[in-house]
């Protein structure tokens, strides 16, 4: 039987994809459950990226010794990309839909997790989005650009859809992101009679509020899962990774379009898991994206589920 491009693709990335993640696997997954919630991680592969992506505004003298204590040599980053699924009785919701099959080779892996999950497409009810760039977006359509989850609604940020939405974005992003405007539009079009979309300090679905994170994009979501006094805290890429975002996190990152603002959420989002003891779900964070956060003196560090 001839492997699917899927199958093909799991393979490389499982072979390829350890820099700076303690040789774990970038296809790996977590699990948890908070109440009647059981919640995973399902990986959507990797992506690769040049450093300069997130260190270009950084100072390079005080970056140095935080990838070399990290293991992040100079070559391109290949951060995970984790997409949460939440089952809670007849609610199947996922957080994001990966990259699809348009983006980068690496990635593109959701539906091979789902089906090894046990969810098929259609059992899908819900698909919340943190935001518009493309490994969190495009994966919602299928190789032909129909809904790959027919029967779910799709749920966004309105102040996200408004911006991605807006005719003048295309003219008015640096220009290194003209391609992210004119996919997410695409996309948004194709989606627009599924979309509800929701406001910051909105319980979206019982035991799921909607945290503003705004910075990394205009109008980026962060989501709290609550049952009880337990919580886990889903950041997609308000904190994108799980070196320079503890170590400094106030420093300016190239990955985000409002980098003070970014900054800002980053530091705030921060402060209040480490204090809460708050468990943490990260798009890009590795071994499955869930830990917690830690303070060190001034700054943190991600630990790991099971670490």
């Amino acid at each position: 039987m001839a492997m699917t491009r899927r199958q093909l693709l799991q393979g490389a990335v499982a072979g390829t994809a350890l820099a700076g993640m303690g040789g774990k696997l970038a296809l790996a997954s977590d699990k948890a459950e908070i109440g009647s919630m059981k919640i995973t991680t399902l990986s959507d592969g990797n992506l690769n990226l040049p450093g300069d992506f997130i260190f270009g505004p950084m100072p390079k003298d005080k970056l140095a010794p935080i990838l070399a204590a990290n293991g992040i040599g100079d070559g391109p980053l290949t951060p995970e990309c984790n997409v949460t699924l939440l089952q809670d009785g007849e609610r199947t919701i996922l957080f994001d839909t990966g990259s699809g099959p348009a983006f980068q080779e690496s990635a593109g892996l959701l539906v091979d997790s789902l089906d090894e999950a046990g969810v098929a497409v259609e059992d899908v009810t819900h698909v919340v989005f943190t935001h518009c760039h493309p490994d969190h977006l495009w994966g919602a359509l299928d190789d032909f650009d129909d809904p790959l989850f027919p029967e779910a609604v799709h749920m966004m940020g309105r102040s996200e859809w408004d911006y991605w939405w807006n005719p003048e974005t295309v003219n008015t992003i640096e220009e290194a992101r003209t391609t992210m405007a004119v996919g997410a539009k695409r996309r948004m079009e194709v989606l627009e009679d599924a979309i509800t979309l929701f406001d910051a300090g909105q319980e979206i679905l019982p035991g799921v509020m909607a945290r503003a994170s705004y910075g990394h994009t205009p109008g980026h979501m962060a989501f709290e899962l609550r049952s009880g006094s337990e919580s886990v805290m889903v950041v997609g890429d308000s904190i994108g990774n799980h070196h320079v975002a503890f170590a400094a996190p106030g420093w300016h990152s190239g990955s985000d379009q409002d980098k003070e603002t970014a900054a800002a959420t980053r530091q705030s989002l921060l402060d209040q898991m480490s204090a809460e003891k708050t468990r943490i779900i990260g798009y890009h964070l590795p071994g499955g994206g869930m830990g917690h956060v830690e303070r060190t003196g001034d700054a943190y560090r991600f630990v790991p589920q099971g670490a």
